[in-house]
C-alpha cells in the first residue's frame, strides 16, 4: 500500500497516510476540520530488486564493468604493419572501387 503526503491549505497541518490506490482521497483535514485537505505531489519512494539491477543505477555513478568495450575500437587497419613500416607510411585503399569506364584505373 502506498503512503501519500497530504496537507492542509488553511493551517497547515501534514500528515503521512497509507492507503490503498482505491481508497478515496482525503479531503477534511483532521487537525482544523475544514475541507481543504490536499493529497501533495512528492518523489516516489521504491526500490530495485532482483538481477539486473545496480546500486548505481538512476544515481549518475559510474556504472559497473561488464566486460564489453563502450569506447571507440581500433580496427586492425590502425597497426602498424608487420615489415615494420608505420601505418601512416602505407599508401591508403581507395574506399570504394572505381566504376568501370570512369576514366580511373
Amino acid at each position: 500500500m502506498p503512503i501519500y503526503a497530504y496537507r492542509c491549505d488553511e493551517c497547515g497541518f501534514a500528515k503521512d497516510v497509507l492507503q490503498k490506490v482505491s481508497d478515496p482521497v482525503l479531503t477534511v483535514c483532521l487537525s482544523c476540520g475544514k475541507p481543504s485537505f490536499k493529497k501533495q505531489l512528492t518523489a516516489a519512494g521504491f526500490q530495485l530488486k532482483g538481477t539486473g539491477w545496480y546500486a548505481t543505477d538512476f544515481r549518475g555513478g559510474t556504472p559497473p564493468a561488464t566486460g564489453t568495450a563502450t569506447g571507440p575500437v581500433e580496427t586492425p587497419a590502425a597497426a602498424p604493419a608487420a615489415s615494420g613500416e608505420s601505418a601512416a607510411a602505407a599508401p591508403a585503399a581507395p574506399a570504394t572501387p572505381a566504376a568501370p569506364g570512369t576514366g580511373t584505373s
